[in-house]
């Protein structure tokens, strides 16, 4: 294994990160966060694949500072699992290319039971970028492996931009230090926040 591969990895992410920074739609980034402010409304997640990995990390993120957000499994979905879904709901749905057929499939269905459907990733004019009642574009301009294939650089892009929307939440809701806790008492976190460390 070559200590330079995998520093040129680091590096080559990091920049794609800053590129990102510099284009993001500001203007979307705040619809969305308006779209989620009621903390009694549900957030649910979906994707397939590394986007369902990515998707799974956004929602464990948002439940630690306190939001009802879930995990939506795509196949589940239409096998009962939209009963969980209510009016007002936000759904957003990871999909890198918008071509997804097991996504595109059940979209309609969350439409249908009243859910907002927020997308996120690189192409709005997709099948379901064109469903979307908001598009967030997450575009980088290259993957580090040699085939530009392998979703890296842009899975950590994903979850980036929903950890930047986290901690914005946590700024604007004043989420103290006691509510953390509670939230995650184990571990070495639960222990610094217990002891009053950072």
């Amino acid at each position: 294994m070559s200590t330079e591969t995998v520093r040129s990895v680091m590096q080559a992410e990091s920049a794609e990160l800053e590129k990102l920074a510099e284009s993001i739609d500001s203007r979307a980034i705040k619809r969305f966060e308006g779209m989620i402010r009621d903390e009694d409304r549900c957030i649910f997640f979906t994707g397939c694949g590394t986007s369902a990995m990515a998707a799974r990390k956004c929602v464990h993120t948002l439940q630690v500072i306190g939001r009802r957000a879930f995990y939506l499994n795509p196949s589940d979905a239409v096998h009962g699992g939209l009963g969980a879904i209510r009016d007002e709901d936000v759904v957003i749905v990871i999909s890198k290319g918008g071509e997804t057929k097991e996504l595109s499939a059940f979209i309609p269905c969350l439409r249908e039971k009243g859910a907002t459907i927020v997308v996120v990733g690189e192409k709005e004019e997709s099948s379901i970028g064109k469903m979307a009642s908001l598009f967030i574009r997450v575009k980088i301009d290259r993957e580090p492996d040699s085939f530009n294939m392998l979703a890296t650089a842009s899975t950590l892009a994903v979850i980036s931009l929903f950890d930047g929307i986290a901690i914005s939440l946590m700024r604007e809701s004043g989420f103290s230090r006691e509510a953390f806790l509670a939230n995650h008492p184990s571990g070495d976190v639960g222990a610094r926040l217990a002891e009053g460390r950072e």
